[in-house]
């Protein structure tokens, strides 16, 4: 299992993270159910390389499950993250900011808000972008202008 960990961890890692939009708690926590997962099972586990198609499985898998599960459970609190409020130097307008650019990203397209997440919070060139999310390099290019576009009509909204 050490060698399982060792070899796909970071990888999965960074699938679930898009998976999950760059929420690094839920990310680890889904690797984590993952590797469980494949522990729980390591009798079956596929031989050799086929050993990673199974867990992407499986974590696509889990992801999903989650997901759902959010889905059917109402909806208690907006996701804040409570480190912004341990600073007490933190002013207040960027606490609102950053809530409203939360709030906008989540409303935003997949397509948009994926390559928002990929050029401006992974800091990732257009190229490095397009290839990653398998489009062409000119539509990262207008998919982020009108993905900006719709982020400072939030703003405008906002006051």
């Amino acid at each position: 299992m050490a060698a399982i960990h060792r070899a796909h961890s970071e990888p999965l890692y960074r699938f679930l993270l898009r998976l999950t939009l760059g929420q690094r708690q839920a990310a680890e926590d889904l690797l984590q159910e993952t590797l469980l997962r494949a522990w729980q099972h390591r009798d079956d586990l596929p031989p050799g390389d086929a050993v990673r198609p199974w867990l992407f499985t499986v974590a696509r898998r889990i992801a999903i499950d989650a997901a759902r599960s959010r889905a059917v459970r109402p909806k208690e609190i907006d996701s804040i993250d409570l480190t912004t409020f341990a600073d007490d130097g933190y002013p207040i307008e960027h606490l609102v900011n950053d809530i409203t650019v939360r709030t906008a990203l989540s409303r935003l397209a997949p397509n948009y808000r994926n390559v928002l997440l990929e050029v401006y919070i992974r800091e990732r060139s257009t190229t490095e972008a397009a290839k990653i999310l398998n489009i062409p390099e000119g539509t990262v290019k207008s998919r982020t202008h009108h993905a900006l576009q719709m982020l400072r009509a939030a703003f405008r909204d906002r006051g």
